[in-house]
């Protein structure tokens, strides 16, 4: 089933998301229906804030990135089949040189900027079956990752642009917190809003 993802200015996008404590049919259920949802919406990734859940969830599927380059490499190969469901995941570390990618969110729809990221993380979280899992990721993989986990936990990738470029777009956030700049999928207009500030 396709949700409704949460649009900016919900609260829900700035609550830091709690542990599962178990695996259960509830949450495998929700699982496929965040997969449905992202592939609905076309991204690579979506979290469990932007469907309005509260939980330490997220899922990624970088394969569209592949698929867009007509040249292959190990990085893009890899991604092909980079499918993952990452449950109450724990960054150990953020490593590596900073480097730029120019990113978007399904919660911030039509709106993209350059965000700087160090190159690899070393996480721990539960995959589907809720086996535990210690890993490093780097790449391409590991900026998917960090953007997701950010969502987990109530960080949006507004916040990690400068004060100057956070102030040019914020008509723009505006607009969407107030249902005037929409998606062209399914979306739920935002909630207890919260005071928009840009620094």
């Amino acid at each position: 089933m396709v949700l409704p993802i949460v649009l900016y200015g919900d609260a829900v996008l700035r609550k830091k998301a709690a542990s599962i404590p178990e695996m259960s049919d509830g949450l495998k259920e929700l699982i496929d229906n965040m997969f449905e949802t992202m592939y609905q919406a076309q991204g690579v990734g979506l979290a469990a804030p932007q469907v309005g859940q509260s939980i330490r969830l997220f899922v990624i599927d970088a394969a569209p990135f592949a698929e867009d380059e007509t040249e292959q490499t190990p990085e893009l190969n890899a991604l092909q089949t980079f499918k993952k469901v990452f449950i109450n995941a724990e960054c150990i570390k953020a490593y590596g040189t900073e480097w730029s990618f120019n990113e978007g969110c399904l919660s911030i729809p039509k709106l993209r900027e350059d965000v700087m990221r160090p190159e690899s993380i070393h996480l721990r979280y539960r995959d589907e079956h809720w086996n535990l899992h210690e890993e490093h990721f780097s790449g391409l993989q590991a900026r998917i990752i960090q953007h997701e986990y950010d969502h987990i936990e109530g960080i949006l990738f507004t916040d990690r642009i400068t004060a100057f470029k956070r102030k040019f777009l914020e008509g723009k956030l505006k607009a969407i917190s107030k249902g005037l700049s929409l998606p062209d999928y399914k979306f739920k207009r935002p909630r207890k809003p919260w005071k928009i500030v840009c620094f």
